[in-house]
């Protein structure tokens, strides 16, 4: 890789900057100050920006509680968005939400730069599990159980596919209701609106689970942190 390239990448400076760090002599590959951006540079070479080691990096995972109040999108003209939520240091260009959480959902929410591993997280053809916790107005029920488990028709005549419902607690005195549901898909607003269709309604939402990736309950929301390899591992293995 071309040595502008390999910095601008790690966020160092547009290609134009780093090329005036270089005639600059403010960048070294192993030890020797280089004045030509087209050296190539490989994995094994180190290099600085101002005595400092610049490590390459292609891919980045962060796994993020989202909080309620802020969009699942890169930008918002009105939103904070949960690009908004990084750090300036984890700031980068090309970093996006893996799928997307309801405004008022919290939860369980991947950032990367990864474009193969997110298409295929959110292929249909792939049926990744999604698990929510949710509570609910109404009296949930067998029948309700039953209805996920064959899959309903929602608003719009869309059909979904069987879903994995379990009643864990009900409140018949305040008549309301705490479940929690697999999905092998991701139809906008899907849990809403399936709940809506037996007719009951979602008070609160929260994503628990991608595939065997489970949000980290240390993380309070609005808070993040890079992925383990195990947990990289762990996605994907679930898209094989």
């Amino acid at each position: 890789m071309r040595l502008d390239k390999f910095l601008a990448d790690m966020q160092i400076g547009s290609r134009k900057e780093v090329k005036k760090y270089i005639k600059d002599r403010r960048v070294t590959v192993n030890g020797q100050v280089i004045t030509s951006d087209k050296i190539q540079v490989a994995d094994h070479d180190v290099v600085t920006f101002d005595h400092q080691p610049v490590q390459y990096q292609k891919y980045f995972y962060y796994l993020l509680n989202k909080p309620q109040g802020v969009v699942s999108a890169t930008t918002d003209p009105r939103d904070k968005t949960v690009l908004d939520l990084l750090k300036d240091k984890d700031q980068r260009d090309d970093l996006f939400p893996v799928g997307r959480l309801d405004k008022n959902t919290e939860g369980l929410l991947l950032i990367s730069n990864d474009g193969v591993l997110a298409h295929q997280l959110l292929s249909p053809k792939k049926h990744v599990e999604k698990e929510y916790y949710a509570e609910v107005a109404g009296i949930l029920t067998v029948e309700d159980v039953a209805a996920f488990a064959k899959g309903i028709i929602i608003d719009g005549n869309e059909q979904t596919l069987p879903a994995e419902m379990t009643i864990l607690a009900v409140d018949p005195k305040q008549e309301c209701s705490q479940m929690r549901l697999i999905l092998h898909e991701g139809k906008f607003h899907q849990v809403k609106r399936m709940v809506k269709a037996v007719g009951k309604e979602v008070t609160y939402l929260k994503r628990v689970r991608m595939g065997d990736l489970s949000l980290d309950e240390e993380l309070a929301l609005g808070d993040y942190r890079p992925l383990t390899e195990a947990e990289l591992a762990l996605l994907k293995n679930a898209v094989k």
